[in-house]
Parts: C-alpha cells; sequence; structure tokens
C-alpha cells in the first residue's frame, strides 16, 4: 500500500492513554454504519521543503565534512534525510531509501542489532564517519560509528547531551528509566540536571513541557530537542544535530565512543505476563526489594528501579503488551548474573502467588 499508518495529533499534542482510547471506542462505534461521504476538500502541501528549511536554519555547521551511510529501512525518512543532509554539505551514501511500506529488506526497527548489519557493514565499506538508521516513521535514530560499533540511545544522549551542556550549561535534561547509570552521572557532571523518568515517547514529552527540559532520550531511540527545535522525537533532526557536533571538531564519532563509560548490562528483557497481573506483580517485587538488606535504593518513578552495590536492576510493566520488562547493569558479569537472578526470582514468586 501507498501509506500503511498515520500519526494523530491535536494541535502539537501527542494523543495517548485515556485520549485515544477513547477515540478508538468512538470509531468503533461507527464501522459499518451508514453516514455521509466526507464533502470537504482534500489539500496537497509539500512540508519537506519548509522542514528543511526550518532545520537548516536552526543548525550550526563547522567546517569539517565527511561520509555519512543513511539507512531509512525503506520507511518515511529516506527522502527527507538524504536531502537534508546533502543540503548542510555531507557526502551521503543512502541505503534502503525509496519509500516501501512492505519494507523488504529488514523491518524499520533501529534498536533490533540484526537490522543494523548491512549498515554496519556499508560504514565499513566505505569508511565512513557514521551510520545513521532510522525506523519506519522517522521519530527514532540509531547510530554506527566508523569501526561498525551501535550506540544505543542512552550513550547517544550522553554524546548529544555533553555538546548541549557546553552551549546551554546547567541545562535539564531527561533519561527514561530504562537508561544507564552511566548517562545521569556523566551529564550530571558535566554540569547537567537530568531527571530519571517514566518510559514512552509521549510521556517523556509532556514532561519536558513541564520542566522545561532542553533535551530528553529513551533506549529505544527517541531523542527530543527542545533546544533550537520543537521538543519532540525526530530522528532525521537528531541525526543532523549529530552531524553539527562532528563538523565542528576534528574528533571522530569512534573516538567520542571510546571515551564512553564502559558498564555491562543485559538488553531489555521481556517477560510473559498477563495484563491484568502486570501491576500485581510490579508491586510483589517490590515489597521483596524494600525488605532486602542488599538493596541501596529504590525508584519507584515507573516500576521499581533497585540500586545494589555494584549495579542495578529494573522490573517495569510494558506499556503496550502483556509482559514484563527486565533490565540489569552491574560492574562485572559475575555481579551482573546476580542482580538478574535476584530479580527473577522475586518475579516468579509474586507470578507464583498471584496464581494461587
Amino acid at each position: 500500500p501507498e501509506d500503511n499508518g498515520f500519526k494523530l495529533m491535536l494541535g502539537t499534542e501527542t494523543l495517548y492513554g485515556a485520549a485515544i482510547a477513547s477515540l478508538r471506542d468512538d470509531v468503533e462505534k461507527l464501522v459499518g454504519q451508514p453516514g455521509p461521504h466526507p464533502t470537504r476538500p482534500m489539500h496537497s502541501r509539500d512540508v519537506i521543503g519548509p522542514y528543511g528549511q526550518a532545520a537548516m536554519a536552526q543548525l550550526q555547521l563547522g567546517g569539517r565534512k565527511f561520509k555519512v551511510v543513511l539507512d531509512a529501512g525503506n520507511g518515511a525518512g529516506g527522502p527527507t534525510a538524504v536531502g537534508l543532509y546533502k543540503r548542510l554539505g555531507f557526502e551521503v551514501v543512502p541505503l534502503y531509501c525509496n519509500l516501501d511500506g512492505t519494507f523488504p529488506n529488514h523491518h524499520p526497527d533501529p534498536t533490533q542489532l540484526g537490522n543494523l548489519k548491512d549498515l554496519i557493514s556499508i560504514v565499513k565499506q566505505e569508511n565512513a564517519e557514521l551510520g545513521i538508521a532510522l525506523d519506519g516513521d522517522a521519530d527514532r535514530i540509531g547510530v554506527v560509528d566508523g569501526t561498525g560499533r551501535v550506540l544505543w540511545g542512552d550513550q547517544l544522549l550522553i554524546i548529544l547531551g555533553k555538546a548541549l551542556l557546553e552551549e546551554v550549561p546547567g541545562a535539564k535534561l531527561v533519561a527514561e528509566v530504562k537508561c544507564s547509570q552511566a548517562t545521569f552521572d556523566t551529564l550530571n557532571a558535566a554540569g547537567g540536571q537530568v531527571e530519571m523518568w517514566k518510559v514512552g515517547h509521549s510521556l517523556i514529552k509532556a514532561r519536558m513541557k513541564e520542566t522545561g527540559a532542553l533535551l530528553a532520550g529513551e533506549m529505544s531511540g527517541h531523542i527530543f530537542f527542545a533546544h533550537r527545535w520543537f521538543g519532540f522525537d525526530d530522528g532525521i533532526y537528531t541525526g543532523a544535530r549529530l552531524l553539527e557536533l562532528l563538523s565542528k571538531s576534528d574528533v571522530t564519532l569512534a573516538e567520542r565512543a571510546a571515551e564512553l563509560p564502559v558498564v555491562i548490562n543485559t538488553p531489555e528483557l521481556r517477560i510473559d505476563c498477563p495484563d491484568d497481573h502486570k501491576q500485581a506483580v510490579v508491586a510483589g517485587v517490590l515489597a521483596a526489594l524494600r525488605s532486602d538488606p542488599a538493596v541501596t535504593g529504590i525508584v519507584e518513578i515507573d516500576g521499581v528501579r533497585a540500586s545494589f552495590e555494584g549495579g542495578w536492576g529494573l522490573v517495569r510493566a510494558s506499556n503496550t503488551g502483556p509482559v514484563l520488562v527486565m533490565r540489569c547493569e552491574a560492574v562485572s558479569e559475575a555481579r551482573l548474573a546476580e542482580i538478574r537472578a535476584l530479580l527473577e526470582r522475586h518475579i516468579a514468586t509474586s507470578l507464583q502467588s498471584i496464581d494461587e
């Protein structure tokens, strides 16, 4: 199909939660019902040109130019991103940048390593400075440095956040609860005021407006710039800000990546759990951790994130499906295994108590 999805907005606000559920209920009531055909005229407008002009007006490029590989995954952002990055003066190697809603090459999800294998290969083959991957609607970004190393959302937030803090010392930033502790420690040490917040791009965007934060990020690759932009998650503009940063210095992205704190963590682990049990299971895990003397701190902003000597672990209810989400981080593989095993035991015990 020519179009296979759309986003709903109310002005500049995102519809989510109860609001979008209510709209779904209203639409379902109309399915199959007779009614008048729409009579209001349809208008086709060029948005790519004005978007590029707005981005160009905000970007402050340095003198270094280099080669960038762009993998749009046959999603909606390809033509726009290629055009903008070329206008900025970079040599762009397009990969899967034609629109094709059947996604014949790979699913456009830059958080899955398997979807980045072609990008990594072409970056190395072309001796490019970096590779940028976009998801289907281009609100998320994935980044690969010149060595083929993948930079995940929290690592990208560190690099972009440090640059922003040089321009706006003391700025407020937001990072979701799944982000590495290194994200918070590094950006706070750089002079930022970093708040840990709930998972979900709509919730993050709302929190930025409430607090006046200039930058936010999620592990999923949603990066939000309210500094010289509009405060929404925009993978194309985020890529442009990364190009801007790199153009101002001879320090390559690979060199910046090598300076990132070394941490050992799990990927996002998903555990099947019925929707009507999720919150109760998380509550059971929280109760168990509160009485555990090994716990040095607990954050309850979204599920439970418990700190231990040498690491932390998170258990939360997914916003999008009948699963629990778990993530752990530690100073060593052995400590990581201990924290993961502890959380898995608490989850199993809580599930069992509910089933009984």
